[in-house]
């Protein structure tokens, strides 16, 4: 029996019967953490489907790249805009950080 471990809906790559996506469980990968250790930090996955996750993307790895790199470039430029619709918020959240670093420890 073949078992199907990622699905796509809602615009997304997601480990199938679950609300982790893709995403999470390939940034993690690429990040060097073992199968083992991406389980623990999701505890809904089995280890087989974290497996079969990693599997997926190593199979499909050109398509998942492109859809990774399409979402980070829209989140980036939701971000530019946040900040081009916001300009004072910003201005006050980097005057806090800078408050917050200088503080002595």
């Amino acid at each position: 029996m073949v078992r199907q471990y990622v699905e796509q809906r809602d615009g997304g790559y997601w480990v199938a019967g679950t609300r982790v996506s893709l995403d999470s469980i390939v940034y993690a990968f690429l990040e060097g953490q073992t199968a083992e250790s991406i389980a623990q930090a999701f505890p809904v996955l089995s280890l087989e489907q974290t497996y079969g996750s990693i599997a997926f993307y190593l199979a499909n790895r050109p398509a998942v790249d492109a859809y990774l790199g399409t979402a980070r470039d829209d989140y980036e430029a939701q971000r530019r805009s946040a900040r081009v619709a916001d300009p004072m918020f910003y201005r006050k959240l980097a005057d806090a950080k800078r408050q917050i670093q200088a503080a002595p420890s």
